[in-house]
């Protein structure tokens, strides 16, 4: 059986052209070759498996080549590595600085490669200042490490520094087609995007992904097939949340929830791609920010169709739920139910309160537009025959008949009970009710009624006789006594909480404490104006209602005002308060 090479090896980079998704480093490199303006102290920083080591040891054969060798040539005798993880005494660095000295037996340059350099001891790091500082002219020194921070400044200093950066998703899958058509193999491009995520910038992550994927699938590589090996949650599964989230089906969207949780999944990892799912569809709002996606064609097309649906305000709202939820999740003791809610709160976001009945309104609108028209038909018909017949202060007296109607005192028209046996004129009486207590109806009444003594009237026949302040003062108060006397207790509170005052002969002015009382008044205004009138003999006179807040302070009494108003009533109250040491 052939031995199997994993693809992180097979595929390594030989040249600069081939290292994926750092051309800003490997063009400087060239160029710097070229120029003969290379450094001898070089420092490559940044994540792991991103082409460190290997642009090193492709920088290390470059420098030897003269155009004359073989270009398979690997000038092994002229490149050295060591790995300062397990080598970072004072004793290894010393014996380097000693094979620095030799110079090289073919080629120009001596290439010492120092993988993970960080983690050289303090000793080794000053032990080697001085030689980092003056090498001999056939040495270079390539240092690669993770953790560029970890490393003294007097090294860092000393030497060329190169930020590699991670490799993008798409760079990543990219390079990933390029193998698996090599390789004869038949990859989704919604994979191969999966594996690149799953890497998170690491090439040599993905390429031991894609090496372990193939091995479970074989020469056809599904979206399914790669989610179901890496365990991982595939976009089916949060555009269907999002469906049911927009569709307001909470009791569906918690039992796929649970079915997450049966097949393995983390509540936070479930979580978290919802508010990560979220952000892609208001990344596919906007044209400018489409580039921003990256996953594949297919499901490119499935985020812009979803994205049509979801408002913006949801999109924002959804991220700030989930991203709140995603940070509580480790310190709250039932995170199940954590997850739950937030779901039940996305869910409700879209929801009006009017899905759960097809039908918005019980009785149709158009029932009250009819009554209410008939209705105002009667009361105009009512209001005219007020006005051409005096008024009855005598009962006439009738037999109660179903559907019809006797008068009253004060000319008041009621209707009588229908025969039960009657069910046609149970419902028209019925009708007959619901309209005489419509508020449509009772304001035409009185809008006819003060329409007809402002039109029908004429000016010059009413009253205008001249009257005093006091007059109005005492006419005021007798309208209050007749309003208590009929048990509206409020209004006469609020119309005696300030006195009112005359303003240019015909304005009675008042001011009140706040707009609630000012409301009571002005719905009690036309028949306080009406008894004014005749009281004073004056339909010319006007109501003002002011509101000073100032006023109301009047009302609210400190317990200390409070004594001091009994104190003036009885004076022995304060020989009670002394007699037994009493507290105000």
């Amino acid at each position: 059986m052939e031995q199997f090479v994993v693809s992180a090896r097979k595929y390594r980079p030989q040249t600069f052209k081939d290292v994926v998704g750092q051309q800003a480093i490997t063009n400087t490199l060239l160029n710097a070759i070229e120029n003969n303006h290379l450094a001898q102290a070089l420092l490559f920083c940044g994540p792991r498996g991103v082409g460190k080591t290997t642009c090193a040891r492709i920088l290390a054969k470059k420098i030897n080549q003269d155009g004359m060798e073989n270009p398979e040539e690997d000038f092994a005798f002229n490149i050295f590595e060591l790995d300062a993880a397990s080598n970072n005494s004072v004793d290894d660095i010393r014996s380097l600085i000693d094979q620095v000295r030799i110079p090289p037996q073919a080629g120009k340059y001596k290439v010492y490669i120092i993988d993970e350099v960080h983690m050289l001891s303090q000793a080794a790091f000053n032990a080697f200042l001085k030689t980092l500082e003056e090498p001999p002219k056939h040495a270079i020194f390539i240092l690669a490490t993770t953790e560029k921070h970890k490393i003294i400044p007097t090294i860092l200093s000393r030497c060329q520094i190169f930020d590699f950066k991670r490799i993008t998703v798409r760079d990543a899958a990219e390079y990933l087609k390029y193998i698996a058509e090599n390789q004869g193999i038949e990859a989704e491009d919604d994979a191969l995007h999966i594996i690149a995520q799953k890497a998170d910038g690491a090439m040599r992550d993905a390429l031991s992904i894609f090496d372990r994927v193939v091995s479970f699938s074989g020469k056809k590589l599904t979206r399914q097939a790669v989610t179901e090996n890496l365990n991982v949650l595939d976009y089916d599964t949060y555009f269907k949340a999002t469906d049911l989230i927009l569709e307001n089906n909470i009791p569906q969207l918690l039992v796929d929830f649970n079915e997450t949780l049966a097949r393995g999944f983390d509540g936070h990892h479930f979580i978290g791609g919802l508010a990560s799912h979220f952000r892609d569809l208001m990344v596919c709002k906007n044209e400018a920010t489409v580039p921003l996606l990256e996953v594949g064609s297919d499901a490119k097309q499935r985020y812009l169709e979803q994205s049509r649906k979801a408002p913006l305000p949801f999109l924002i709202e959804g991220i700030e739920l989930a991203n709140t939820c995603d940070l509580n999740y480790k310190t709250s003791k039932n995170q199940r139910l954590l997850v739950e809610l937030c779901l039940m709160q996305l869910a409700s976001i879209t929801f009006d309160g009017e899905k759960k009945n097809d039908i918005p309104y019980i009785i149709p609108p158009a029932f009250f537009r009819e009554n209410v028209l008939t209705n105002e038909k009667t009361a105009v018909r009512q209001v005219q025959t007020e006005a051409a017949s005096p008024p009855k202060t005598s009962t006439v007296p009738a037999t109660p008949t179903a559907g019809k109607t006797k008068t009253v005192a004060e000319n008041t028209t009621v209707a009588t009970a229908p025969e039960p046996d009657n069910p046609a004129n149970t419902m028209e009486i019925r009708k007959k009710h619901v309209s005489g207590l419509s508020l449509s109806s009772i304001k035409a009444k009185k809008e006819l009624e003060k329409n007809k003594k402002e039109h029908e009237v004429d000016e010059s026949e009413l009253p205008r006789e001249s009257f005093t302040e006091k007059d109005m003062q005492k006419a005021w108060d007798s309208y209050i006594k007749l309003m208590d006397n009929k048990g509206k207790k409020i209004i006469g509170s609020n119309l005696s909480t300030d006195r009112p005052k005359l303003k240019n002969n015909n304005t009675i002015w008042i001011e009140l404490p706040n707009d609630t009382m000012k409301k009571e008044v002005e719905r009690e205004q036309f028949p306080l104006m009406e008894y004014l009138k005749r009281k004073l003999k004056n339909h010319f006179i006007n109501l003002q209602i002011t509101v000073n807040e100032t006023a109301e302070q009047k009302y609210a009494f400190t317990p200390q005002e409070k004594y001091a108003k009994l104190r003036e009533t009885n004076p022995r109250i304060d020989i009670l308060r002394k007699e037994f040491d009493l507290d105000i």
